[in-house]
């Protein structure tokens, strides 16, 4: 099997934990310009309708960004195990602030949430009342009995 483009992408963004949002920013180091939609088809699935296939360009671009971001430059050199761990710690409390402001999705369930308070009733087969009758449907068939 051979590895497209695609996978040595993603391979790459998960081992390093980055975000798309970082990989946008680090591509900017060498001038090259992607938006986060266009990032996100090249991690889709081969069979989605938005997949798109990642370009030798795109790929050596990311590589070249992503050395600089990771060693610096000759003027301003960087210690790439500083980074990583940096960016290790931004993904570990980045996730809890990021969960917060995303609106479109529920909040993972974590031991710090609370569970609303429930009143106690003493007896509960007491109390209990029956809201709805019991219906019977017929759907048509006869039943044989």
């Amino acid at each position: 099997m051979k590895m497209t483009n695609n996978d040595i992408l993603k391979k790459l963004r998960v081992a390093l934990m980055l975000r798309d949002d970082q990989i946008v920013e680090i591509l900017e180091l060498v001038d090259f310009r992607i938006s986060k939609s266009e990032l996100g088809a090249f991690f889709r699935a081969e069979d989605h309708e938005n997949y798109m296939e990642c370009g030798d360009q795109v790929l050596r671009n990311f590589l070249n960004a992503l050395v600089l971001h990771l060693r610096g430059t000759k003027e301003n050199p960087k210690n790439p195990s500083d980074v990583l761990n940096k960016n290790k710690k931004e993904v570990i409390t980045g996730n809890q602030d990021a969960e917060k402001s995303r609106g479109d999705l529920r909040p993972s369930k974590s031991p710090a949430a609370k569970k609303p308070f429930k009143k106690h009733t003493p007896n509960k087969s007491a109390t209990k009342v029956q809201v709805v009758e019991k219906v019977y449907f017929k759907n048509g068939k006869n039943k044989k009995s």
